[in-house]
């Protein structure tokens, strides 16, 4: 038996039940912060100040239940990255600063009806084409270089505008969360500057830990949805990652100024200005959100016209129609999101906005939001691992709904920043050994960035999504495993 309470320098953690712990409320803290983790996890998380975040979060007007930390939580812009806040849409507010920079970073999959033997000898060559032939790093640079006018265009219409535009087919749409198109989406929210920042990059994967990955899936847990999911072992399958870019970054930026400006009372009140938040029913939170939509939008176009690239590079590589190797979108989820939805909560049904900055949804079978292909098993769930660790794909568990406002986590989460990463590694030795002992092409802007990504630097992965599965908030499915990477 674990332990009843967990201590984690100055703030403890009352075991609920295996894997949920609570700060209980105290002092200005409107509602609890459940933590869900094992206290290996623990261990890790209480090593920077997601906790104090977390606990931070819970001063925001209107939050409901309780704030959450998922298992791959760690520090973050003023609400932790793995943090999940569901605040009422109507008496509460919405965060542009719990939302985060990168508006729907997100993951999306593509599979494939190749095997891994089809794919071994050409490792290099496939790299060295993927990352020639998909624009990535900082600034600027992307697949379709446009003017402002499209740019408004990919706002407003997000896939749709892919579709029609021969960067996408039906299939594609079907398989994206909100089938690729937010309601609501307001180009005239997003300013001139973060349009410009926009339009030459469109199509990029930029920097950081956003990637490409070409994958074997190497384990199938669940016979029957990875069959609805079409996953089968040895199966050849593309991880993306990757968000809005400048654009997203710009939006972010230009709310925190506004909330700054306009809503100083209630950014008084809250302990972290970087949980800058306009109050539900202000012009600047229905501003906001159409921003945040519109930029959402962008993101999926983003991530839609990086695959239509995978796709021609494919073609080339294996000198075949990218239909003959199937290469269908599984599904494509938002990480970095805020969402009204409608959630019971205290026997009665609330709209809130659920804040959902690095977790993932997780809606289980049956729910209306599930796209068809997938409702009788529950809506995918992708959980990118770090490059020597390998990924899962998940299903929205049953007591999602219940616990988490249908969230999982969405990756490892970060064990080490970036800078320490930088000194603890070297990327022509990260590189050199994944190559030799795992079989895995890498392939970066810079060594730095390889550094910054080792392995060494990420949670387990394993254990962040055994605790997933063991809470029923995401199950597993399968997993799958890198052989060709792509950063910025």
């Amino acid at each position: 038996m674990s332990n009843v309470t967990f201590d984690a320098d100055g703030i403890t953690l009352e075991r609920v039940r295996e894997y949920v712990w609570e700060i209980p409320p105290e002092g200005d803290m409107r509602a609890p912060a459940r933590v869900f983790a094992s206290e290996a996890l623990l261990e890790e998380i209480k090593e920077d100040k997601t906790l104090e975040q977390i606990k931070n979060t819970t001063h925001l007007p209107g939050i409901t239940n309780y704030a959450i930390c998922m298992p791959d939580g760690h520090q973050g812009y003023g609400f932790p990255v793995g943090g999940v806040g569901a605040i009422d849409a109507e008496d509460g507010c919405i965060s542009p600063g719990s939302v985060g920079y990168d508006i729907n970073c997100g993951v999306r999959m593509m599979r494939t009806n190749l095997t891994y033997d089809d794919l071994q000898g050409r490792e290099e060559e496939l790299v060295d084409s993927l990352f020639t032939n998909i624009p990535s790093g900082l600034g600027g640079g992307g697949i379709v270089e446009s003017g402002v006018d499209t740019v408004e265009e990919i706002l407003e219409r997000g896939v749709d505008w892919a579709l029609e535009n021969g960067h996408a087919v039906e299939g594609d749409l079907l398989h994206c969360e909100d089938e690729g198109v937010r309601a609501g989406a307001d180009a005239d929210k997003i300013s001139q500057k973060a349009k410009d920042r926009g339009k030459n990059q469109i199509g990029s994967l930029g920097s950081g830990n956003h990637f490409l990955e070409v994958q074997r899936v190497t384990d199938v847990f669940d016979e029957e949805v990875g069959a609805a999911f079409g996953l089968e072992k040895d199966q050849i399958v593309v991880l993306i990652h990757c968000g809005s870019r400048g654009l997203g970054h710009q939006t972010c930026n230009d709310y925190l100024r506004k909330i700054e400006q306009q809503h100083q009372g209630l950014l008084d009140q809250l302990p972290d200005k970087e949980l800058a938040a306009a109050p539900a029913g202000s012009q600047l939170a229905e501003d906001y959100y159409g921003a945040m939509n519109a930029a959402i939008n962008f993101a999926w176009v983003n991530r839609q016209l990086i695959m239509h690239r995978t796709r021609q590079v494919f073609e080339r590589v294996f000198d075949r129609p990218w239909e003959e190797m199937e290469m269908e979108l599984l599904y494509d989820v938002a990480h970095n999101i805020a969402k009204k939805e409608t959630h019971t909560v205290g026997g009665e049904d609330r709209e809130l906005y659920v804040h959902r900055k690095g977790a993932t949804r997780a809606f289980p079978a049956g729910h209306p939001d599930v796209p068809n292909a997938y409702r009788d098993v529950g809506q995918p769930v992708i959980i990118p691992g770090s490059m020597g660790a390998g990924s899962y794909v998940l299903r929205g568990g049953e007591n999602s709904m219940d616990l988490t406002f249908g969230s999982t986590a969405h990756g490892a989460g970060r064990l080490m920043s970036r800078t320490q990463a930088k000194n603890e590694y070297w990327g022509g030795d990260v590189q050199d050994a994944l190559e030799e002992q795992d079989r895995i092409y890498v392939k970066a802007q810079s060594g730095a960035t390889i550094a910054e990504e080792a392995p060494g630097v990420y949670k387990d992965v394993d254990e962040v999504v055994r605790i997933s599965d063991a809470l029923g908030i995401g199950d597993k499915v399968a997993r799958t495993f890198p052989i060709c990477n792509i950063k910025g």
